[in-house]
């Protein structure tokens, strides 16, 4: 058997059955490990009731003692236990109105989301039991409902979207039942908060090819309740170096964005959510997508306020998508290097280099060339530029706004902010200009045009 354990789960069923009860390990870590991959948590059922694993271990949290949950704390962590239970009617498209309490094993996991995710481990007796075929899906890679598809999206609307980000995150195909049923519950979809939806889409953005989820959701009927500017970049044709349509492009580069930078992947998936609106046919007959950038940032702003994306996070996928159309050639400048730094801010370089690449090798399915577009002659660029400590915000002059109302004998204000970026600029242009006398000088005469 692939299943490994921590000594806590081992000690926490021994002590359940010292007690005259069974427990079983369940859920995603009985699934992954038997596909061979690492588990991270570790959740157990029993036939226990709460109030008797309450009084079997020192340290237990009533996590969810309505629903039969509790939460054991040991040695530091903790692992959520369930009762075997029946689900009653679910009214509000989440938790069920009413449980009953069950000593049976089979009917536990009858109650749960797909067949996959229904096999129960006997930790001390190293054996599964699997009533609904789990295994046999797993090896065929295939996610099922269990029962009647319609009646477990019925209970609760998140199941559609799980099963859509399952088969990105196993590279698992929907079988068709199960995708029916979810085409006859799109209904309670719009019920769901936005605080699940974006944890799910958090969970989409760490999976090899997120594509296959947001692919899926448009087979369903999901993607346009839940993203319908994506859906509307559907058939929006592209010229140039594009070979596929706006939606593809989009999917194809959030593909290409590292699996552990979110910031980058939603970026890349939303960087040209604007072309529909913006896209415009020359009478030579092409096409033109002007200022495509900025209805992009609207658009994506308007996405992650719905879905309450952390304030942070919305200002760093809004500013890489601002500044994602940048095409280097040898004719720029160093001056004009700099000033590349100092848009994109060096914060955000690394991450806008990534969005660029993922952008680039979203637009055709061919071999991207190792320096399309100049991206590795700027990098290179920049990395020399930067070795030299220039300055690329105020912060870094060699005079500061004190220096600059002394000096004018401005009171301070606006004025004062206007100096110091005309001061920037123009090292920027010549960074030998950066010493304080310098930039007083320069100061001296420009207060001079304000007056």
């Amino acid at each position: 058997m692939r299943i490994k354990i921590p000594e806590e789960v081992r000690t926490i069923s021994s002590v359940i059955k010292r007690a005259g009860f069974r427990s079983y390990l369940v859920g995603g870590a009985v699934r992954d490990q038997l596909l061979g991959l690492s588990a991270k948590d570790y959740d157990l059922c029993t036939d226990a009731r709460p109030e008797e694993i309450m009084s079997l271990f020192r340290k237990v949290i009533p996590t969810g003692i309505k629903h039969g949950t509790v939460t054991i704390l040991l040695n530091k962590q903790s692992y959520e236990i369930t009762t075997f239970r029946i689900d009653g009617i679910y009214s509000d498209g989440r938790r069920p109105d009413k449980i009953a309490f069950t000593d049976d094993l089979t009917e536990d996991l009858k109650r749960r989301d797909f067949t996959i995710n229904s096999i129960a481990y006997d930790v001390l007796e190293n054996k599964l039991y699997d009533p609904n075929g789990g295994e046999a899906d797993l090896k065929a890679g295939i996610i099922r409902a269990i029962g009647i598809p319609e009646e477990r999206f019925r209970e609760d609307g998140l199941r559609s979207i799980r099963a859509c980000r399952f088969a990105s995150q196993l590279n698992f195909k929907i079988e068709d039942e199960t995708i029916h049923g979810i085409r006859n519950c799109l209904y309670n979809i719009k019920d769901l908060s936005a605080e699940r939806i974006y944890e799910e889409f958090l969970k989409i953005m760490k999976t090899e090819r997120p594509s296959l989820s947001f692919h899926l959701f448009q087979k369903t009927g999901i993607l346009s309740l839940i993203l319908p500017e994506l859906s509307l970049c559907a058939g929006v044709t592209q010229k140039g170096s594009h070979d596929f349509d706006v939606f593809e492009h989009l999917l194809r580069s959030c593909d290409a964005a590292p699996a552990d930078n979110s910031d980058v992947r939603f970026a890349a998936l939303f960087h040209d959510l604007g072309k529909p609106a913006v896209k415009c046919l020359g009478e030579d007959g092409i096409v033109t997508f002007y200022n495509h950038e900025n209805e992009s940032v609207r658009i994506a702003e308007g996405i992650m306020n719905r879905y309450r994306f952390p304030k942070n996070k919305m200002t760093r996928i809004q500013q890489l998508i601002q500044n994602h159309m940048f095409h280097y050639t040898d004719e720029w400048t160093d001056a004009a290097v700099r000033r590349f730094i100092r848009k994109i801010e060096l914060s955000y370089l690394e991450d806008q280099y990534l969005l660029r690449q993922a952008d680039i090798e979203g637009m055709s399915s061919d071999p991207i060339p190792e320096n399309y577009y100049g991206l590795r002659d700027l990098k290179l660029r920049v990395g020399d530029i930067l070795q030299e400590g220039n300055a690329f915000t105020v912060r870094d002059l060699a005079v500061n706004g004190k220096d600059i109302i002394t000096s004018t004998g401005f009171p301070g204000g606006p004025k004062v902010g206007i100096i110091l970026d005309f001061l920037l600029e123009s090292v920027l242009d010549d960074p030998r200009q950066n010493n304080r006398e310098k930039l007083l000088e320069i100061a001296e005469r420009y207060s001079a045009t304000l007056d």
